[in-house]
């Protein structure tokens, strides 16, 4: 009997492995380092501030207390967005941070590895058979891909407008942009199937018409946190991308925040 690669198309399949093994060892040597226990440590830290300011707020309940309350909300609110945290954040997870933070080493750029040719042994002709698949049922909500997707797109939005401001754009202007357009109608899809009902204004008149019972303690750290949202999210639109009052009204993402805000503060009076 034979060696192994004298069996028909055995040696195809050796040399094919072989190829691959050659690509994998120059691509796994690409990988950049990341400082994943420094990205830990620091992720706890403001993990822990968070923590302290959400209950320290939460207990800052009552109308007499709303401003005080609604500062604590915006602090914790911009320890989120800091750039340092977001990619602890993603670095912790086994990702590639977005602003550059807890890198120790690049990514090298990988040697081009050339796969030795093959011949091919000649195709046999497979008789196709055409099976009827049954379109599959669309589930409610997101799927993973689709909720990455969704933040994706919101930051995408900011970003763009952004770089319309540094352009001299106002934010009506910035809204029309087409690029603009485009992401928000397919943010505003995404939403909608995560919580259909959820972009039309109909909705908004529903809100207002929910339980009048007392806030629950989950609630009233949601009022505080969302009221300091709120507040910082506005202030963005203001300084980082110029809008004015009129334009602040037709942000779909302030008009949410503050339709659950209301509904909150009109149950908690």
């Amino acid at each position: 009997m034979g060696a192994v690669s004298d069996v028909r198309g055995m040696s195809v399949a050796i040399a094919q492995a072989q190829a691959g093994m050659k690509l994998f060892e120059a691509t796994t040597v690409a990988a950049a380092e990341l400082d994943v226990a420094g990205a830990e440590q620091y992720k706890a830290e403001i993990d822990a501030r968070i923590a302290v300011l959400d209950a320290e707020a939460a207990k800052l309940t009552g109308k007499d207390n709303k401003k005080e309350r609604a500062a604590k909300g915006k602090e914790a609110a911009d320890l989120k967005a800091e750039q340092r945290y977001v990619d602890a954040c993603k670095v912790a997870k086994g990702l590639e941070p977005k602003f550059g933070n807890f890198v120790t080493k690049p990514s090298p750029t990988p040697a081009v590895v050339e796969t030795p040719a093959v011949a091919e042994e000649p195709k046999k002709e497979v008789k196709e058979v055409k099976r009827e698949t049954k379109p599959k049922k669309e589930e409610a909500g997101l799927t993973a891909a689709e909720a990455k997707e969704l933040e994706n797109l919101k930051q995408g939005i900011m970003e763009r407008k952004a770089i319309l401001k540094e352009q001299g754009m106002s934010g009506g202007q910035q809204n029309k942009d087409a690029e603009v357009v485009k992401m928000v109608d397919r943010m505003n899809e995404l939403k909608e199937k995560q919580e259909p009902g959820s972009t039309k204004k109909d909705a908004k008149k529903e809100n207002g018409k929910k339980s009048r019972a007392p806030l629950s303690a989950e609630e009233q750290r949601e009022l505080a946190k969302l009221q300091g949202e709120v507040e910082a999210y506005k202030n963005k639109l203001r300084k980082e991308f110029g809008y004015s009052n009129k334009d602040m009204k037709n942000d779909p993402d302030l008009a949410d925040m503050e339709c659950r805000l209301a509904e909150l503060e009109k149950r908690e009076s």
